[in-house]
C-alpha cells in the first residue's frame, strides 16, 4: 500500500536515489542541503509517495515570479521509479501539485520537460496538460568567484 505524503528531511537517500534515475545524480547530503532550503519555504512543495520505507516517487513544485509573465505555480521536478511507473504514482503527485497550486489561487500549473522524455510528454498529455512551446536552455560555466 502506498502513501502520498509531504517530503522530509530523511527521505534524502531515497530522493538521491530516484533523481540519479532521471541523470540528475546528487548525494543524500546535496539532497539534505536542498530540502533544508525548501521545506520551510510556503513558495515551495515537495511530495512524496512512500510504499513498504521505499519512496516510489517525488514531485516538487513551485510558486514562482517572473518579470514578463507574473507570478506563476510550476511543477520544477517529478520522477517516478522505473518499478513504479505505469501504476498511479505520477498522477497521484500531480494531483497533489494541482491541488497545492489551485488552493494557492492559481488557475494554470506549468511544467517542462525535456525534448528526449518522449514518455513523459505522453504522460503530461494524459493528464490534460498542453504544449506551449519548445525551447532551448543554454548553460555557462562560470568562473570560481575569489
Amino acid at each position: 500500500m502506498s502513501m502520498l505524503r509531504g517530503a522530509r528531511l530523511d527521505d534524502a537517500s531515497e530522493i538521491a536515489r530516484l533523481s540519479g534515475e532521471l541523470g540528475y545524480p546528487a548525494s543524500a547530503a546535496e539532497i539534505v542541503t536542498r530540502l533544508t532550503a525548501l521545506l520551510d519555504d510556503p513558495v515551495h512543495r515537495i511530495s512524496v509517495v512512500e510504499a513498504a520505507g521505499t519512496l516510489l516517487g517525488w514531485i516538487a513544485v513551485e510558486c514562482r515570479m517572473t518579470l514578463e509573465s507574473g507570478e506563476r505555480a510550476e511543477i520544477v521536478g517529478l520522477v517516478v521509479s522505473e518499478q513504479a511507473r505505469r501504476q498511479g504514482v505520477g498522477r497521484t503527485l500531480v494531483d497533489d501539485a494541482e491541488a497545492w497550486a489551485h488552493a494557492l489561487g492559481f488557475a494554470t500549473l506549468v511544467v517542462r520537460s525535456n525534448v528526449l522524455r518522449d514518455a513523459s510528454h505522453e504522460f503530461y498529455r494524459r493528464q490534460g496538460y498542453m504544449l506551449r512551446k519548445t525551447q532551448h536552455v543554454y548553460a555557462k560555466t562560470l568562473d570560481a568567484v575569489s
